[in-house]
């Protein structure tokens, strides 16, 4: 992919803006030029006294003209142009932001948040100023340059090609100091993404920080990854540093050389006074394009830079996506079978699972239970294709479950996770996420069910509290809670609970559980939970340790069996009865 590849299509849908904006610009241009013509005629008609008093307020009202035209016409390009640019950014942001969301969930597991949030802020604003002001700079350095030359040539081309000996120094400047500024920008971008990164952990992790008296330590971090940002900004300020002022250098050797060769020419009659300041004008003309380089050389570094950075994230492609999916499938029936699954979380790491399978009928409860690290988790999220299952092992309703819409799949399979994220907003909005048009009541009965209901109306503004970022103010059970309140209201086919009431104590979390498995009579349901007292009123229950399905069978089954579920009842019964809890 070629570096601008990734913005030509929003270049592409601003054509008309950018084209009158040029066009603008020219005229600003053009106008511009005019001046130092129209200060000769009137310099030169003083020297001859062939010009009035009323000439000269005329010349000084054409002056005036052009003056109030170049502020116009500017207002206008800027609107067109750099208007445009931020456009083009804001596009480019929500088409990063379309991307990430079409993306893995292995990508977020090897991507950094800082890294992310880098891109969407100061790699846009870098590609931003490119396409704005850097567009400006270089079309004015065109157009400027081969005006002024022009104008000049027309004075004196003798006195022009002397005044542009120092300028061939301009090219080796620029393309040695480009690469330099390339190559720092890159690396800023990395340290301000590290950075970004460090600051984002440390504020999340807030309370664990001051739980563990680890502020000073936290600090320390952050004032070194802080450190490192200013070094390679200075690095880069280093190089900018010696870049432009010999820029500046080379435009006062012109000048000197100019002052010198002109004012000769001047004395000698070769040359009128109101040409040589016109001259002049018109060389000082070249200082902005001669800056300008400068510039867009080091826009231009940044903006490809960030642009390359934006490629590298434009480039991934989802794992899990809708290629074999068959667009016929509008819904799906909660029957579930698994065939064989074996899978493994990349080549080379170990089997998660070995061959296992197991069906369970639509409408019915499922249980899964296990020892910590046996894979309960990974199966409900093969289920819902967060991680990728091999071909033929999962059907959903009969359908393989590659070939079920992800729109689909993820609509009537709703998965409530173990680490439960809420947004900053109120309750009900937190509940109403995937339902966003529902009436309030139903908020109210899904919250009811979910046991969260009579602690949510004791708050003082109730339903409408604030629940900060990650639903901070909430307790772990009540977040826990209002997920579930979420995904009820979406009324799954297929529901799945995933550890999502370990934060519940036991009575709650059995009246949650026997009112749920209640309410969805007729639709499926799957609870991945440690407590075994609360899913003994599950239609079938399968044990899973060492990658395998090692039980299955209804509570009274396996308690008959005297195995590994048998034994981790009896460890909860002796641990319920330490602690005061009744079954």
């Amino acid at each position: 992919m070629r570096t601008f590849d990734a913005i030509l299509p929003y270049l592409k849908k601003s054509y008309g803006k950018i084209g009158l904006g040029i066009f603008m610009l020219i005229l600003v241009d053009l106008v511009q030029l005019i001046t130092p013509r129209v200060m000769q005629y009137a310099i030169d008609s003083i020297q001859e006294r062939t010009i009035d008093q009323k000439g000269l307020v005329w010349m000084g009202l054409i002056i005036l003209g052009l003056a109030l035209a170049v502020m116009v016409l500017r207002f206008f390009w800027r609107v067109l142009i750099i208007g445009n640019s931020h456009m083009i950014e804001k596009h480019l942001r929500q088409d990063f932001y379309n991307h990430l969301l079409r993306l893995s969930q292995n990508f977020f597991n090897r991507s950094k948040t800082g890294d992310l949030m880098a891109y969407a802020t100061n790699d846009l604003n870098a590609v931003r100023m490119l396409l704005g002001m850097g567009l400006i700079a270089s079309m004015d350095i065109v157009l400027m340059t081969v005006a002024s030359f022009s104008f000049m040539g027309a004075i004196n081309w003798r006195l022009t090609a002397l005044a542009v000996i120092p300028m061939p120094f301009l090219t080796i400047t620029i393309r040695y100091f480009g690469r330099k500024m390339h190559k720092s920008f890159f690396r800023v971008q990395e340290s301000f993404a590290t950075l970004t990164g460090k600051i984002q952990e440390s504020i999340s992790g807030i309370r664990v920080i001051k739980a563990f008296v680890q502020e000073k330590s936290e600090l320390e971090k952050v004032d070194e990854v802080s450190l490192d940002y200013v070094n390679r900004n200075i690095s880069m300020a280093k190089i900018a540093g010696i870049f432009h002022p010999f820029m500046s250098f080379v435009i006062s050797i012109s000048m000197i050389i100019t002052l010198y060769f002109g004012g000769r020419a001047t004395i000698k009659g070769d040359i009128t006074i109101g040409e040589f300041i016109a001259f002049f004008q018109y060389l000082g003309m070249l200082v902005w394009p001669m800056i300008a380089i400068g510039w867009i050389v080091d826009m231009y570094q940044r903006g490809t830079a960030s642009l390359k950075r934006l490629n590298e994230i434009f480039q991934e492609m989802p794992e899990i996506d809708d290629r074999e999916a068959d667009d016929s499938i509008k819904a799906l029936e909660g029957d579930i079978e698994i065939s064989d699954l074996s899978f493994r979380y990349g080549e080379g790491l170990p089997l998660i699972f070995d061959g296992i399978s197991g069906s369970i009928a639509g409408g019915k409860t499922l249980a899964v239970v296990g020892p910590t690290g046996c894979g309960k988790t990974t199966l409900i999220e093969l289920l819902v294709r967060i991680y990728e299952p091999p071909r033929g092992s999962i059907l959903i309703g009969g359908h393989e479950v590659h070939r079920i819409p992800l729109n689909v799949l993820r609509r009537d399979v709703v998965l409530v996770p173990q680490d439960i994220f809420l947004f900053s907003d109120t309750i009900s909005n937190n509940i109403r996420l995937g339902n966003p048009e529902t009436s309030l009541q139903n908020v109210y009965d899904a919250a009811q069910v979910a046991q969260v209901y009579d602690e949510i109306m004791e708050f003082d503004h109730k339903f409408d509290t604030m629940v900060g970022e990650r639903g901070i103010t909430l307790s772990g059970g009540q977040k826990q809670r209002v997920a579930i309140a979420r995904a009820l209201l979406t009324n799954p086919e297929v529901l799945i609970l995933d550890d999502a009431l370990s934060a519940v104590d036991t009575k709650t979390e059995r009246q949650i559980l026997e009112r749920l498995i209640e309410l969805r009579k007729g639709r499926t349901t799957i609870i991945i939970a440690h407590r075994i007292s609360s899913i003994q009123h599950a239609d079938h229950i399968i044990v899973l340790g060492e990658g395998k399905i090692v039980e299955r069978g209804s509570h009274a089954e396996l308690l008959a069996l005297g195995g590994l579920y048998k034994g981790l009842y009896e460890k909860q019964r002796i641990r319920a009865r330490l602690e005061g809890e009744e079954e």
